[in-house]
């Protein structure tokens, strides 16, 4: 049995691929859409909550899992780094895949920065409407930010009921959410940065299966500048093609 930490779009198709050639898969997302997503993978068993080392330890036992193939996002260190320990622990397979970095046009209007609180201060800096397409997780540092520099801040976040309570308990208005799930083509992207006449855009540098590429291009279409949050570097060893995944199964 293969454990496949799956919470992304590539990361289902990796389960697919998997169960497509025989292999029988354990898929993990953090949450119940994440699970929801999973459904038509072909995955053996989905298991859709979050997991700490010590419940991927239990997992890896309970389903006798012979390798771990992590399909997270490239931003979720936290649960690679678990994944990672535990095979290490155990001396099992761990084959990390990160999908290959966004080539970004050299281009003046786009800055990076090392994390979310460097992203919230350069976008506050930048405009009065900051657009904000990172998700909710580190909602409460931008609207901190937004807030005592006097802009506005619009969060365009998966439409579900924990994030939008979320949003809506750190104080963000129906007017200041765009609930919708991407990822989205460059003239949607475009009409959404017009309507809410965003003046700074900003997203992390998640590669083109997570829309950034589309939300760079629409924003460079516009005139408006970007603030891209730099995605961690991958793990030693990491591979960027699915079929290398294959590959070391095979081995």
């Amino acid at each position: 049995m293969i454990l496949v930490l799956a919470g992304t779009g590539d990361g289902r198709d990796i389960v697919r691929m998997l169960a497509d050639r025989g292999k029988r898969v354990v898929a993990c997302a953090a949450t119940a859409y994440g699970g929801e997503l999973l459904a038509c993978s072909g995955a053996h068993v989905i298991i859709d909550q979050p997991l700490d080392k010590n419940e991927l330890a239990l997992l890896i036992e309970r389903f006798r899992i012979t390798a771990v193939v992590d399909a997270t996002h490239p931003f979720a260190e936290a649960i690679s780094a678990a994944a990672a320990g535990v095979c290490r622990e155990k001396g099992m397979r761990y084959i990390c895949y990160r999908r290959p970095a966004l080539k970004l046009p050299e281009n003046p209007l786009i800055t990076f920065a090392a994390d979310y609180q460097e992203a919230a201060e350069v976008a506050a800096a930048a405009g009065q409407v900051i657009f904000l397409t990172t998700g909710s997780k580190n909602l409460d540092v931008f609207l901190t930010v937004a807030r005592a520099a006097g802009r506005r801040l619009v969060a365009r976040v998966l439409p579900v009921p924990a994030v939008l309570t979320r949003c809506l308990e750190l104080g963000l208005t129906a007017a200041d959410l765009v609930a919708m799930q991407g990822p989205f083509s460059v003239a949607l992207n475009r009409a959404l940065l017009m309507e809410y006449r965003a003046s700074v855009l900003v997203t992390k540098e998640s590669g083109t299966v997570g829309g950034a590429d589309t939300k760079v291009a629409a924003a460079l279409d516009l005139g408006i500048p970007v603030v891209i949050i730099k995605r961690p570097e991958p793990p030693a060893g990491a591979v960027n093609n699915p079929e290398e995944i294959w590959k070391e199964l095979e081995r």
